[in-house]
């Protein structure tokens, strides 16, 4: 999730007209870029791509946290990010992420994505949808095909937040049976996870995944962990810089496709364009060629979906 903008200082000593000039063809310096990038294919990068089942996945594929209102923040953050994604607005990202050769969303189940989703297909503009199942569609298998039915997801994903529970509960293995569960119904299944000793688990027993999803943040850890590891508790979500290795040596160990979320700390690396680019740079850099990125994005203030498909273009070409 981006949650960055810029604030520029205007010299005292400067009046309105110059003010007005810089302004102007800053602007049209801004609509230049944009333009020149949106050109016919031969003049432009094009989004890198990856193989999950038999479908061609943008390595870049649009998240759904700041959409449905959960910035791993604040309550006032969450507040406006819910605010700001109107169905309208929701539907003019993903257009512009097609623009862009984004062409995957990952999301959870919710009222305000089925109706996207349907509006977008009503126009003619289809995007590929990943299903993040939690909660009722984890235990409901009636309702896991009415959102199957409705909404036709490419892959449906056991949640990593449950699959991090049950892991400290002994009970991982219901996370392998759900998958199964899904590919029975003729849908790739998926297996989420924020601790890279359950992707390890899952490899090593020969689980019939198709592929994963691996946070780069562990921030699934209960407090008695946290207390375990820290000596205390702190307030709210916690992110160690510590995680991100740890999780990309699992990614790379793994056989199958991995796709790495929060891999901006749910906006923690994004208090300056460099902290974006960086962590993008390092999450390509230490994923495999067949791994994607799912990124969210509060684009507020700026254009943030050309500016993470440029940073996937720019970077992409790094894993090995």
């Amino acid at each position: 999730m981006n949650v960055e903008r810029s604030d520029r200082v205007i010299d005292k000593d400067c009046n309105r007209r110059e003010f007005l000039k810089q302004t102007v063809a800053g602007v049209g310096l801004a609509a230049a870029g944009t333009a020149a990038f949106s050109q016919d294919s031969a003049a432009k990068p094009e989004m890198p791509m990856v193989q999950l089942g038999s479908h061609r996945v943008s390595r870049l594929i649009v998240g759904s946290n700041p959409m449905l209102g959960y910035s791993h923040t604040s309550g006032l953050l969450s507040r406006l990010m819910m605010e700001y994604y109107t169905l309208e607005n929701m539907g003019k990202v993903l257009e512009r992420g097609l623009e862009l050769g984004i062409n995957t969303w990952q999301t959870s189940a919710h009222e305000k994505v089925d109706k996207t989703l349907e509006g977008l297909r009503s126009r003619g503009r289809d995007i590929q949808w990943i299903f993040l199942a939690n909660n009722a569609h984890l235990q409901d298998a009636e309702a896991l095909k009415e959102v199957i039915q409705q909404n036709k997801p490419i892959a449906v994903v056991h949640h990593g937040q449950v699959t991090d529970r049950l892991w400290r509960e002994g009970q991982v293995e219901k996370a392998h049976d759900f998958v199964k569960r899904v590919q029975d119904l003729g849908i790739m299944g998926g297996l989420s996870s924020h601790n890279p000793a359950v992707v390890r688990h899952a490899e090593s027993h020969g689980w019939k995944v198709d592929f994963y999803m691996t946070s780069f943040y562990r921030d699934s850890r209960s407090r008695e962990e946290l207390k375990a590891q820290l000596n205390e508790a702190p307030l709210g979500e916690v992110f160690l810089a510590s995680d991100p290795p740890l999780m990309c040596e699992a990614v790379r160990e793994a056989k199958r496709p991995c796709l790495a979320f929060k891999i901006l700390a749910a906006g923690r690396n994004c208090e300056r364009a460099d902290q974006v680019a960086n962590a993008f740079e390092y999450a390509f850099r230490n994923i495999k060629r067949s791994d994607a990125v799912i990124v969210g994005i509060f684009p507020r203030y700026e254009d943030q979906m050309l500016e993470n498909a440029k940073l996937a273009m720019k970077f992409s070409a790094l894993s090995q």
